[in-house]
């Protein structure tokens, strides 16, 4: 039984993390706070969840509590050593709900349930909530976690994401909780006429959120809402298509590089501005993807990649560029130009890119990806 000097830690623990939240600015609209607060986070991790380094917690275990009011990402299923389910980091949660914009009443399509507590949020702000996994145990563990929660505003369903749920369309909102490669038509078919999606899709190695939706032209557009970084999805959604950027380098790292460009920042930036440098070299060109960055352990960043294996250049936090193999020489002047042209176009974010979408994929299985990006200036 739990005493009443748990409850006290439990309440401070998530005080804390409300103001850890909000001081991050990602609790501005009105309710996002007080669901924050509400809503106990352990519930939807109650069965433990894995570290960075691989390890499990579990609820007895003193670290679980203190981990599970972080702003942190927590990994709840592995497959061979492979995350494939997690609880979102919680400030990119509230982002994503902020984008989404669910009044009371909204009724909103997720696909990929993880552990139920963003349906939880979104239910908890008034949001009637369809969610959708392709894994069973997923799905019965967020079932679960709802109940316990008491929250009856959600539906867990065993289905297959890339198709949506065209039983209980139409929908105000699709989110989607896991990387994917491009939107599904069937999302978009399923949304109301002013509905939008909200799908973190694959650009330069990471997954950036985009709010997509049909345009009165029929064209298909979409917005950075943030950069981001999800799990990969799994069949239609993950396919490769021409033109795609390189696949990241996870597991295997770059030689030490024999090309050095100077660093230009000093202090070097943040992770915010980092990856906008990232997502503008994504757009300028299509061999960005990750790496390892050379001597930094599992540390990783901005890479130009050659598609033969014959060399690759880093961009570093501080604006080095670093160039490895055969042909460092040649990657590291196109990566140097390519930082250069993000400081003299006026270092502008992620957020201010659009994209028109156009259909590539399985034909059979297609899905909508980036084609042309641009800037709203």
């Amino acid at each position: 039984m739990t005493g009443r000097s748990d409850v006290g830690a439990v309440a401070d623990l998530r005080h804390r993390y409300v103001e850890q939240l909000r001081r991050a600015g990602v609790l501005d609209r009105p309710g996002l706070a007080e669901a924050f607060a509400h809503v106990p986070r352990e519930l939807f991790l109650a069965d433990g969840f894995h570290g960075r380094d691989g390890a499990r917690t579990t609820a007895t275990d003193p670290a679980f509590l203190p981990a599970v009011y972080s702003d942190e990402a927590l990994v709840t299923k592995l497959r061979d050593g492979t995350p494939v389910s997690s609880s979102s980091q919680p400030s990119l949660m509230a982002t994503m709900i902020d984008a989404l914009d669910p009044v009371p009443g909204a009724r909103v399509l997720e696909i990929g349930a993880g552990t139920g507590y963003n349906a939880a949020l979104l239910a908890t702000l008034g949001a009637v909530v369809t969610s959708l996994d392709v894994q069973p145990d997923v799905v019965a563990r967020a079932g679960a976690a709802l109940t316990r929660a008491g929250l009856d505003r959600v539906r867990v369903r065993l289905a297959d994401g890339y198709l949506g749920d065209p039983a209980g369309a139409p929908y105000d909102r699709v989110v989607v909780t896991v990387g994917v490669a491009g939107i599904s038509p069937h999302w978009l078919d399923q949304l109301t006429p002013d509905g939008f999606a909200l799908v973190p899709t694959a650009h330069a190695g990471n997954h950036p959120v985009l709010a997509v939706r049909w345009g009165r032209d029929g064209r298909v557009t979409g917005r950075v809402v943030t950069p981001a970084g999800f799990m990969t999805a799994a069949g239609p959604l993950s396919a490769r298509y021409p033109g795609a950027h390189p696949e990241p380098l996870r597991d295997r790292a770059l030689p030490e590089p024999t090309v050095r460009h100077p660093a230009v920042w000093q202090p070097a930036l943040g992770v915010h501005r980092y990856h906008d440098l990232w997502f503008a070299a994504g757009v300028w060109d299509r061999r960005i993807s990750y790496a390892p960055l050379p001597g930094a352990g599992a540390a990783g960043g901005c890479a130009l990649l050659g598609a033969a294996g014959d060399g690759a250049a880093v961009i570093t936090t501080d604006g080095a560029v670093l160039g490895c193999g055969p042909q460092a020489g040649r990657y590291a002047d196109d990566a140097l130009a390519l930082r250069d042209r993000w400081i003299a176009e006026g270092d502008p974010r992620a957020e201010r890119w659009r994209t028109e979408l156009t259909l590539a994929g399985d034909p059979e299985q297609p899905i909508w990806v980036p084609h042309r990006w641009y800037r709203a200036d």
